[in-house]
């Protein structure tokens, strides 16, 4: 029975229902959640015509206010990014920045909307980068009240200045899969603990 939600927010710069690397890896990591009790659904960024800006509602038929409200109600965010240039994709970092107006967000106990809520991330991408992607999304992530669990980041990469994406491949490689399913247990587990133990009041 499932007992936990989560949304993915897939990052890709592709529109519409064009193929997506990102889409592949993303609709395997909710697959993976979904074995962990973990009801999930996941929304193409780009599609929701979400505004640059740093607060919860920039207006004018913004498309961040209604995936906030995902965000808030889910106790997981698994944020799936590509890799351009060695850096995660510019609607990644547009998401990040929309994030950062929970900084302003508290509950009647001091305590940031988003705590208690476990993040996870998926990268892929033609070149090396997956690490610094992580470390970039996960600080951001963190710093806006998100609780990070172990080893939640599952990525691919293929060899450096090749022509050949994660949603070409013949088969989903062994470490690849692997490691969705780390992090699938990983984030049901720690949200769950967070729900039955929150954090304590600020002050």
């Amino acid at each position: 029975m499932s007992d936990l939600t989560a949304l993915v927010l897939n990052c890709t710069l592709k529109r519409g229902s064009e193929e997506s690397s990102s889409d592949l890896l993303g609709t395997q990591i909710l697959a993976a959640l979904a074995e962990h009790g973990v009801q999930g659904q996941m929304k193409r960024v780009i599609d929701e015509d979400v505004r640059f800006g740093v607060t919860t509602d920039e207006g004018d038929g913004d498309g961040w206010p209604a995936l906030r409200a995902l965000m808030l109600e889910a106790e997981i965010l698994v944020i799936v990014t590509p890799i351009w240039l060695g850096q995660a994709s510019a609607v990644c970092k547009m998401v990040l920045e929309r994030l950062d107006a929970e900084l302003s967000e508290t509950d009647e106990q001091g305590r940031l909307l988003t705590y208690g809520k476990v993040a996870g991330l998926g990268v892929v991408g033609n070149e090396d980068g997956a690490h610094h992607v992580t470390a970039q999304v996960f600080q951001a992530l963190n710093d806006v009240g998100f609780t990070i669990a172990a080893s939640s980041a599952t990525y691919w990469v293929g060899q450096a200045m090749q022509a050949v994406d994660y949603k070409d491949l013949d088969s989903t490689p062994e470490e690849t899969a692997t490691t969705n399913k780390t992090l699938a247990a990983h984030v049901a587990h720690l949200a769950r603990v967070l729900r039955d133990a929150p954090y304590p009041p600020v002050g």
